[in-house]
């Protein structure tokens, strides 16, 4: 097809990264001539501040702890770098009803975002994406053009925000209780 930027194979799972105006092609073609069947889900990542030093990930302490030691609680490596753009948009699509032996059973799509960028929905390919878009759009606030009815699916409609987001203000909610009142 000519349109993938990166190509990327792990724990047998591929992934492929292409351009943000080219997602609705790609998944079309792969649903009409590559048998995937099902979009399985949508989702977002925010590599805010991925640079560095990642949290969760560092050398020894004061207390003598290494997280990245095997027999401690953390992963022993740190996790590949960010990409280009602040957001990844992975959808991940599935052969359920054509996969044969040696082929890719699931494949992700991915695509990279700066903040206010959208992306085309995939409504028209693969109408499961419609939750899935709104929860991306709810959560981290990624608009899907065309989308038919892009608003919140979990947070109330008044919400200010979108709060997987890493720049999302971290707080708490007063908490009133009846014999308060």
């Amino acid at each position: 097809m000519g349109v993938i930027i990166r190509r990327v194979e792990h724990r047998g799972e591929l992934t492929l990264d292409i351009p943000v105006d080219r997602l609705l092609d790609v998944c079309g073609f792969l649903r009409d001539h590559e048998g995937y069947d099902l979009l399985s889900d949508v989702t977002v990542v925010d590599y805010l501040g991925y640079q560095g030093e990642v949290a969760g990930y560092w050398g020894g302490g004061s207390d003598g702890r290494d997280i990245n030691h095997y027999s401690h609680s953390g992963k022993g490596a740190v996790p590949e770098a960010a990409g280009p753009k602040r957001f990844a948009v992975s959808t991940t699509l599935c052969k359920v009803m054509t996969v044969t032996d040696g082929n890719h059973r699931r494949l992700r799509i991915r695509v990279w975002l700066d903040d206010n960028e959208s992306i085309s929905t995939l409504i028209s390919v693969y109408p499961s994406a419609d939750f899935h878009e709104r929860e991306a759009f709810d959560l981290m606030g990624i608009t899907f053009e065309g989308h038919p009815n892009l608003r919140r699916i979990l947070m109330p409609d008044d919400w200010g925000g979108h709060p997987q987001r890493k720049d999302y203000p971290i707080g708490g909610e007063p908490v009133q209780f009846s014999d308060e009142v």
